[in-house]
């Protein structure tokens, strides 16, 4: 079973999202983020970076005008 951490904007222990997500969905703006615990977590924005091996992604995060 593959389980990543996903960082908002960059890669550091501080921008930490959500830990152990299971599934990710892009859907209208939104990165949906679930973990294995099943809780979710919507992030407006879009997914910049997928590293399953290493276990991470970078979703980057939109600032309201």
């Amino acid at each position: 079973m593959c389980l990543s951490t996903v960082y908002k904007n960059t890669m550091a222990p501080e921008t930490i999202a959500m830990k152990n997500v299971m599934s990710i969905e892009c859907r209208d703006g939104l990165v949906i983020l679930t973990d294995l615990m099943e809780r979710q977590m919507a992030i407006e924005g879009e997914l910049e970076k997928a590293n399953l091996v290493d276990g991470y992604v970078i979703v980057r995060e939109r600032i309201p005008a």
